[in-house]
């Protein structure tokens, strides 16, 4: 593009020496080029071009490494609050962080992903740090709050209409219902445990063909999650080889695999169209 560029630009130089037109057309011209050629040349990461950096004043700098500061020391100092301390901080990293990813959504939505993936990290961090701290190790409550955590995450994606956001807070909210399975039922045979998962995985797929009409990003998520879910009683099942047997869980494996396949292949026309 730069070569013609320069062979056009001197196209319309030889035009303004010839007079072939008028020398008010062919400044016209060139500024239009060059226009172009300099919009292109600014590079920009987060919607921050080197030419801000260049001419920005010091009192952002001032601004923006005296909050780096403060929120260093809050870190740091953290445990030396109180709970309630403890607590107000947390909420208002959050609060800022959610609130400017928001008003960023639009304009800049990397950099408002950003902002939602740091908060959402963060909420989880958190709270399994503050369990940590407080000597609370119940599996129920620590369960409940990544609970908490993915509920959280999929509002988000939902609100903000990121893919990403949905998808993470169902796979999490698939876990833990994994770990329910693990810890209440008795027993899982092989049977048992296909049946806790095969027919979840038919409903996400369901609930995708049924709502994809009217959203396609949620009935891609549910898609995407009733792929996933289809092989869950197979990733449980290699964590206990030795109970079910290795070769029982590759044959399975690789017994769904083709299957999943097949249909996917069968039905390419329609689930493309379903996620595009």
């Amino acid at each position: 593009m730069d070569d013609k560029r320069k062979i056009i630009i001197r196209e319309i130089e030889q035009w303004r020496k010839s007079k072939l037109l008028p020398e008010h057309y062919c400044d016209f011209l060139l500024n239009i080029y060059l226009e172009d050629r300099a919009s292109q040349g600014k590079t920009s990461f987060l919607g921050i071009t080197p030419a801000a950096i260049k001419n920005s004043n010091w009192k952002i700098w001032v601004l923006i490494f005296g909050l780096i500061a403060v929120i260093s020391l809050t870190a740091l100092n953290f445990t030396a609050f109180n709970l309630p301390m403890q607590i107000g901080v947390s909420l208002l990293f959050l609060f800022v962080c959610y609130a400017l990813g928001s008003l960023q959504r639009l304009h800049e939505p990397l950099r408002a992903q950003i902002l939602f993936g740091v908060a959402s990290l963060f909420l989880l961090f958190i709270g399994v740090y503050m369990f940590r701290l407080y000597n609370i190790h119940e599996p129920v409550l620590v369960v409940g709050f990544v609970v908490l955590c993915s509920l959280v995450w999929l509002l988000t994606g939902l609100l903000s209409r990121f893919i990403l956001f949905q998808l993470c807070g169902w796979i999490v909210l698939v876990f833990c219902y994994g770990w329910l399975l693990h810890y209440q039922l008795d027993s899982i045979n092989w049977v048992t445990l296909e049946l806790s998962w095969v027919p979840l995985s038919v409903l996400f797929g369901w609930l995708g063909w049924i709502l994809h009409e009217k959203t396609k990003q949620t009935g891609t998520v549910f898609l995407m999650l009733s792929c996933i879910v289809w092989f869950m009683p197979e990733l449980y099942g290699m964590l206990y080889a030795e109970q079910y047997g290795a070769q029982v869980v590759q044959l399975a494996l690789v017994g769904k695999i083709f299957f999943e396949a097949s249909l996917l292949f069968a039905f390419r026309k329609k689930w493309t169209e379903w996620v595009a």
